[in-house]
């Protein structure tokens, strides 16, 4: 029924992108100020046949349709909620057809509405137990950020383990744990088709490290080894096409619904630039150490 819905709505949303790209930007918020493209709505657009990209300019949130119901893999802030509920409708889905929130990690851009959406449509919220507890206190105590970037708690309905596919609708979605930017970050691969062909899609976590302690941190004494693993990880994946929590790091600009995708990364590209970034950042901090 959602595909159906899905269909009929394709027209529309072509006719009514002019008008969506001159949407005002979300509010910000007094506690945690961002960069406007963080709030800037965008037309949504697809990615594969049963896939669009229903997030912000610099934030992503994608949904994924099914013949049982709808996924949505991560929400961007707190403040996007009701845009995000929005455009399910446009693209026809209501909010009782949302099963199931799926999440990349446990920080106020990318889990910041999952409460909200998760008590206006009913979805089950998956995660691993490292995220689960850090949903749960909505990011105090977080290792690297303290409590300067809270958010309103959300308990996870189904915990996952590593390799463990969540199915809906004929739809496997396989976590993949990826830990560095935050010890419960998951990054998520699910198959689509395209113009007739298979397309396998990673939704792969961010793997900066912004101003962490990356030497002798008492509270993660082992973050640049799970680092590592995490990129050998991720040049693994089975990546037709990548994603990103922040979509510039994988070479998308939404704003660009006609063409937004100028510049595609590889899983294995994505990776590598992230192993040199974390390198060099090794080495000041080992030099700041003499």
């Amino acid at each position: 029924m959602i595909l159906l819905r899905a269909l009929a709505t394709a027209c529309c949303m072509l006719l009514a992108a002019t008008a969506l790209a001159a949407e005002p930007l979300l509010p910000q918020l007094k506690a945690y100020t961002t960069r406007d493209s963080w709030r800037q709505p965008v037309p949504p657009f697809r990615l594969g046949d049963n896939s669009w990209y229903i997030g912000t300019e610099g934030l992503s949130s994608v949904l994924v349709m099914t013949a049982q119901g709808a996924v949505l893999i991560d929400g961007g802030l707190p403040q996007a909620a009701e845009l995000l509920l929005q455009r399910m409708r446009e693209l026809g889905v209501q909010p009782g057809d949302l099963k199931l929130i799926l999440h990349s990690h446990a920080h106020i851009d990318h889990a910041g509405p999952l409460a909200q959406l998760k008590r206006a449509t009913g979805a089950r919220v998956v995660g691993n137990a490292e995220s689960a507890v850090l949903l749960a206190r909505g990011g105090s105590d977080d290792i690297h950020l303290g409590e300067g970037l809270t958010f309103p708690p959300v308990s996870v309905d189904r915990t996952v383990m590593d390799g463990e596919a969540v199915e809906l609708g004929g739809v496997r979605f396989t976590a993949h744990f990826t830990p560095g930017h935050t010890p419960g970050s998951t990054s998520w691969t699910w198959d689509d088709r395209r113009e007739g062909k298979l397309l396998r899609i990673a939704y792969v976590d961010s793997l900066s490290a912004p101003g962490y302690r990356l030497l002798g941190n008492p509270r993660y004494p082992n973050i640049a080894d799970d680092y590592r693993r995490t990129f050998a990880i991720v040049r693994t994946l089975p990546c037709d096409l990548l994603l990103t929590p922040h979509p510039d790091q994988s070479g998308w600009t939404p704003a660009a619904t006609a063409a937004p995708h100028p510049q595609p990364t590889t899983c294995r590209d994505y990776a590598d630039g992230a192993e040199r970034d974390l390198d060099t950042e090794l080495r000041k901090q080992r030099e700041a150490k003499r």
